[in-house]
């Protein structure tokens, strides 16, 4: 069955830097568009990034941009999010998504917690 497992998550202070990890088993992951996403208390749930199948495109959410790097590794079955300059509303648990034939696929979550 499809399983996401979300790491690497934890206390960073302001402007400090964090890799979330996402890793993957029961699809071929080489095939899918992957996503992360988060939700912050009290908030919906948004995008965060996303990358295609080769990596070779990659869109991000606009509170994002230019501070976090998604990628992927097709060999360990795993995505990646780099977290760099972290602010207290980037304050969130973060989640990996696929969708497979119209069917909505979701981690448990990594909590990121960015205060001083």
């Amino acid at each position: 069955q499809v399983q996401l497992v979300e790491s690497g998550g934890g206390l960073v202070q302001p402007g400090g830097s964090l890799r979330l990890s996402c890793a993957a088993s029961g699809f071929i992951f080489s095939s899918y568009t992957m996503r992360w996403y988060r939700q912050a208390p009290g908030k919906e749930r948004e995008l965060v990034a996303a990358i295609s199948t080769a990596g070779g495109s990659t869109n991000y959410g606009d509170s994002v941009k230019g501070r976090f790097t998604i990628s992927r590794d097709n060999a360990k079955n795993t995505v990646y999010l780099q977290m760099n300059n972290l602010k207290p509303e980037d304050t969130a648990v973060y989640y990996c998504k696929v969708v497979i034939y119209s069917r909505e696929y979701w981690g448990k979550g990594t909590l990121v917690t960015v205060s001083s």
